[in-house]
């Protein structure tokens, strides 16, 4: 609860960035953003840059009769001469890194905290995000190309072959993929060679204890892939 309340926001402080929802992040604060009094202002400010002061010209004046000439004249432009619009949007610079600052986690505070307006920090979290989401997708890619080639090693027991894959299952599901149970059990059950039953604590067997051995392990087998189901959901 308390992390979805996180999340979302509230009309206090904006929503908190999260690992893995940055898409949503992103359009949760903007919407954020618009509730603001100066919503347009600090839009500008995020996604535009700052308000940079323009150099105000003024043209010369010939001389009259009654007036001597007037040189031209180049003066920075202040808040007290700028228009309403741009006045709003050269003071919301800083509210607008200060609320950026307040949505996202230590993790990349100090990163963005480097940057010098809302804008560059804006399009910094986006290139961090974007690296995570990269990140994670090679590790989902190379999960589903390890769960492709899994197999059982020569010599191995069935016990080392069902723990293998039991935690690679396990890893699977720590990254939020989805394999139908059905392909699972299939997978285990292909890629067993046969030779793992015959290791399956097979030594000291006399030869008329053949057949109960292979009995035994057949057992053990299908109490191992009855216990794959639960890990998936």
């Amino acid at each position: 609860m308390h992390n979805n309340i996180m999340a979302a926001g509230s009309r206090d402080r904006p929503p908190m960035l999260a690992t893995g929802r940055y898409a949503q992040w992103r359009s949760r604060f903007l919407r954020y953003i618009d509730t603001r009094p100066n919503g347009d202002a600090l839009r500008k400010c995020i996604l535009k840059g700052p308000y940079t002061p323009t150099i105000v010209t003024t043209p010369a004046v010939p001389a009259t009769e009654d007036s001597p000439a007037v040189p031209e004249q180049t003066t920075v432009e202040t808040v007290m001469n700028m228009t309403p619009e741009n006045r709003a949007h050269f003071e919301s610079e800083k509210e607008a890194i200060h609320l950026i600052l307040t949505g996202i986690g230590d993790e990349i505070y100090s990163t963005v905290d480097a940057c010098q307006t809302a804008q560059e920090m804006w399009e910094a979290i986006e290139r961090l995000q974007q690296g995570e989401s990269l990140n994670i997708q090679d590790v989902k890619t190379n999960l589903f190309w390890e769960f492709g080639q899994f197999t059982s090693h020569d010599g191995e027991t069935i016990e080392s072959y069902y723990t293998r894959f039991y935690k690679m299952m396990n890893e699977m599901i720590r990254n939020n993929l989805t394999v139908a149970t059905m392909q699972v059990n299939v997978q285990f059950l292909q890629q067993l060679q046969p030779e793992c039953m015959n290791n399956n604590d097979g030594e000291g067997y006399e030869e008329h204890d053949v057949d109960d051995h292979e009995e035994d392990s057949e057992r053990k087998l299908d109490a191992m892939t009855e216990t794959l189901d639960p890990c998936l959901s």
